[in-house]
């Protein structure tokens, strides 16, 4: 593949040992721009949320000329009813269901075309759906199928994002330090979700149609960008393969020939002290071949982590979609918005605290299991007490639930999907990481489309207690999200005390009748 145009320059600024640095940290810094723009246009619809439907039109000032009666009268059409946030709720449903079945094809697609062409075209196609919504306002549209094909059109184009974004991630850094590094660059998602509420919180209250347009022209000029200077591959411009085997050790194991009988006999490698060793076990065709969903199931772990971040998803995209439309009973819409923005803030935290975790022990499931099950009564406490206690206390507890909720769902969408592409059963094999990634955050994808939509239907069967169910069901969720990863936990903790990685290599050399 060839480099961007604009990137064949950068060789000649650099000396040739910084060349491999700074093109890694630059894929890092540019990856991170580019879904922090994909989030970025996903959270006006949280947002304006509360004045398609609101709860209470008393507030709201109006001109002598408006009929009153109507206590919705404050609503935009067609979610001017009662049924209004069941609307809000399919609106929900039919984006996530829409961008949980384009995953899977993206994950298929990713690993067949050059990522820098399928990225660029994907954000800028988002970005004309997200803008198109904003244009009912403008052009004063009141048909629910004009916002429901907005949103499933919206939804395929959205989902070229992440498996285009990990698959370039992984290809440029290996397996060390992943957790963290990953950690700290999923901060993207919590920054996007920042800058969303803060734009749309801006104009929402005036004119909401821009809450979805300015986002809209973000994500379109990065997509710009990104055909302009991303570089997918090291080999693209001719840099250093990452190592994806960190620290593995090579068990070395003695086997007689006439009784194919193991000795005990087991030596330690640490990479670089027998890298013929290493090389010869490790050899692979230079030639990839993208792999079949079939073979990515077969992956240990894939199955597990996927029903996992099912749930996890469930939980952490209700409040991404629904967190301000609670917040707004008690405050207004662009105060919701902003308030919301503490849980992401809180999220930022969770994501580098569980990958610096999950690096320091090596047990990535346990580390999400540990998450899952602390964040469950948080979020209890925050339901029953959240607006009886101080401002300042509220905002501490919104954001240690959110410490909670984003920790094990950023683990999983980044540092686990990809040690999982690039585990040793397709070891050397780049092209599985898209379609690794699009599983995982496919099957995730779905829980996140059931998680709003129930969110809707059951906030809205009782104006006192709805709430409260939502918050059952988000904690329910997290048990069980915590429970299809207990085999995992058993796996981990039993290596754990054995000292063997999951990487482990074992190599069985033959004995001879004269060494027996």
């Amino acid at each position: 593949m060839t480099a961007p145009i604009l990137i064949r320059v950068l060789p000649g600024l650099v000396t040739h040992n910084h060349r491999d640095l700074l093109y890694r940290w630059f894929i890092l810094a540019f990856t991170f721009l580019c879904y922090t723009s994909y989030h970025l246009s996903r959270k006006p619809i949280s947002v304006v949320k509360s004045v398609l439907h609101r709860d209470n039109c008393s507030t709201v000032k109006h001109s002598q000329s408006i009929n009153t009666s109507n206590e919705y009268w404050c609503d935009w059409p067609p979610f001017n009813g009662s049924n209004g946030l069941d609307l809000l709720g399919a609106l929900d449903l039919c984006y996530l269901i829409s961008y949980a079945v384009a995953m899977f094809l993206s994950g298929h697609i990713a690993d067949r075309m050059n990522l820098r062409y399928y990225l660029s075209a994907g954000m800028i196609l988002s970005a004309i759906f997200t803008i198109a919504f904003g244009l009912g306002y403008f052009f004063d549209v009141h048909t629910f199928s004009f916002y429901v094909i907005i949103q499933v059109i919206g939804g395929v184009f959205q989902a070229t994002g992440w498996p285009g974004v990990v698959a370039c991630v992984g290809n440029w850094f290996g397996k060390g330090k992943r957790g963290l590094i990953m950690g700290i660059w999923n901060a993207h998602t919590s920054v996007g979700n920042i800058l969303g509420s803060f734009i749309a919180g801006a104009f929402v209250e005036d004119n909401w149609g821009l809450s979805f347009v300015v986002p809209g022209i973000f994500i379109g000029v990065v997509g710009i960008l990104v055909f302009l200077f991303l570089v997918p591959h090291p080999q693209d411009v001719n840099c250093k393969l990452p190592d994806h085997s960190d620290s593995r050790k090579v068990n070395i194991v003695s086997r007689n020939v006439d009784t194919e009988a193991d000795t005990e006999e087991e030596r330690v490698i640490r990479l670089g002290e027998d890298t013929a060793l290493i090389s010869k076990h490790r050899h692979v065709s230079s030639k990839e071949k993208p792999i079949s969903i079939l073979k990515a199931l077969t992956i240990p772990g894939v199955i597990e982590f996927s029903l996992c971040l099912f749930f996890a998803k469930l939980v952490s995209y209700t409040f991404l979609y629904w967190l301000p439309k609670y917040l707004s009973q008690s405050v207004n819409a662009t105060q919701a918005a902003y308030v919301s923005t503490i849980f992401d803030v809180g999220g930022i935290l969770g994501g580098i605290l569980a990958g610096y975790i999950s690096d320091k022990y090596r047990m990535r499931g346990t580390t999400c299991i540990i998450f899952l099950v602390l964040v469950a009564p948080l979020l209890f406490l925050y339901n029953e007490y959240g607006t009886s206690i101080p401002f300042w206390a509220n905002c501490l507890l919104l954001a240690v639930c959110g410490v909670g909720v984003n920790g094990p769902y950023a683990l999983i969408t980044t540092a686990v999907s990809a040690d999982l592409g690039t585990h040793k059963t397709v070891r050397g094999n780049a092209k599985a990481l898209g379609m690794v990634t699009a599983i995982i955050d496919g099957t995730g994808s779905i829980g996140a489309a059931i998680g709003p939509l129930l969110t809707g239907v059951i906030s809205s069967s009782s104006p006192k207690e709805g709430w409260k169910y939502v918050f059952y069901m988000l904690i329910a969720a997290d048990f069980v999200a915590a429970l299809f990863l207990g085999r995992v936990m058993k796996k981990e903790i039993q290596n754990r005390i054995r000292g063997v990685d999951e990487d482990d290599i074992t190599v069985i050399i033959p004995k001879s009748p004269e060494e027996s």
